[in-house]
């Protein structure tokens, strides 16, 4: 998505999201790093323009001597400091600045150390300390240039003009604007690097519920089976060895392919981003459902067919119509169950009833089970019915619509 914006002429990706380097330099778990690298390059720039600066301005200013290096070394070398303390950083570029300009020595690249100092405690929030020390630099720069130069080096020195000072003063204040739109923006890729983390939680936790509720599907289904048949199983197996061996044929056959789902399920957690090995279910294997159904002592009469589905409502179709029917299997006392399929305009309805009664308390089945099917009919626009009928049985009722949204089906 962000390389379409970038094609469509949007802005780059590094000014919405921030620069790599940015990002990892928040330093919440480790605290802040060491800006060794750019304090070197600051400070040997500010050192060696100095130097040039000074055979430029000769006989205009003093010429640089082991104090004014000393000052220079200590003002570039002070940035070192500036990610862990960046009020007195930006203080202490400001005043040994002030003081090698009051010295008499040479303009140049020292108000580059102050500009980077400066950045830093904006960005890092002290943005009244920033304004202060930057303010407190222009005003002693104009003290000094205006009243104090009879009395400082060099000698015969005269004032400086206002229109240098109005300079100066612009370049002050664009520095700490530069700085506030760097704060904005930084704070801004914060917010959006935890709406980013946020919605990957969510779609974490999105997917674990999607697998869980597979889970539930799969196992719920065919362990009911296979409860139905080990019981048909212990009941025949001195009465009627050979039906004993058909209930332990079909226990095995079940337990195999609920097996095989459950693999199908969970290599999507080890092969992440690949597709499927197999196709998922869908109301295609409704005659397999009906076959695992009589096994289980369940006869069903299906009516209707269904329309061509997309995969995910297929799905969720197959798997509405499973649970039901495990639910029929469990915990309702009649033997037949009917599963109604039509469509009504651009809805897919699916009625699963039975005509009870109820063998337990949790008719019509589990919390889960019922939890899980009003889910996946959610999470496609749908809704589910499900409760008692009128006439002693049991009802589910699912509307799916058969145009599902391009982003919903994609999270599929």
């Amino acid at each position: 998505m962000d390389g379409q914006h970038e094609r469509r002429g949007g802005l780059p990706r590094w000014w919405r999201h921030g620069p790599p380097w940015w990002n990892h330099g928040d330093g919440e778990e480790h605290g802040p790093r060491w800006p060794w690298r750019s304090t070197v390059l600051i400070t040997a720039f500010v050192l060696i323009g100095s130097n040039f600066a000074a055979h430029a301005q000769e006989g205009e200013r003093a010429a640089l001597d082991p104090f004014a290096r000393v000052l220079l070394f200590v003002t570039g070398a002070a940035l070192l400091w500036r990610q862990r303390y960046p009020v007195a950083v930006v203080f202490g570029t400001a005043a040994t600045s002030l003081l090698y300009l009051g010295a008499g020595y040479a303009y140049g690249p020292v108000f580059l150390a102050v500009a980077v100092a400066c950045f830093s405690s904006v960005v890092a929030g002290h943005r009244r300390a920033a304004w202060t020390a930057m303010g407190t630099l222009w005003a002693g720069h104009a003290l000094v240039a205006h009243w104090l130069y009879r009395w400082l080096p060099p000698s015969g020195d005269s004032a400086a003009s206002w229109g240098q000072e109005i300079v100066i003063a612009t370049w002050v204040v664009a520095i700490v604007a530069l700085s506030e739109l760097a704060r904005v923006r930084r704070e801004q890729w914060a917010r959006e690097r935890a709406e980013r983390a946020q919605a990957a939680r969510r779609r974490a936790d999105e997917e674990r519920l999607r697998i869980a509720r597979e889970l539930h599907d799969v196992l719920a289904h065919s362990i009911s089976v296979i409860n139905v048949q080990a019981g048909v199983g212990l009941a025949l197996i001195d009465s009627d060895p050979e039906q004993a061996r058909t209930a332990l044929t079909t226990i095995k056959a079940k337990s195999k392919e609920a097996l095989g789902e459950v693999r199908q399920v969970l290599d999507t957690l080890r092969t992440p981003g690949d597709a499927p090995r197999a196709p998922a279910p869908g109301l295609g294997r409704l005659p397999e459902l009906v076959t695992e159904a009589a096994s289980a002592g369940l006869t069903v009469e299906v009516e209707g067919e269904a329309p061509r589905l997309p995969p995910g409502t297929d799905l969720a179709a197959f798997r509405i119509v499973q649970e039901a029917l495990t639910n029929v299997v469990r915990h309702s006392g009649s033997r037949h169950a009917r599963v109604h399929l039509g469509r009504d305009g651009g809805t897919l309805r699916l009625r699963i009833d039975d005509d009870g009664p109820a063998t337990g308390a949790d008719a019509g089945g589990s919390g889960n089970g019922l939890a899980g099917m009003r889910e996946r009919a959610a999470a496609l626009g749908g809704t589910i019915e499900a409760g008692p009928r009128p006439d002693g049985g049991f009802r589910v009722l699912a509307n799916l619509p058969l145009t599902v949204p391009h982003a919903k089906e994609e999270d599929r």
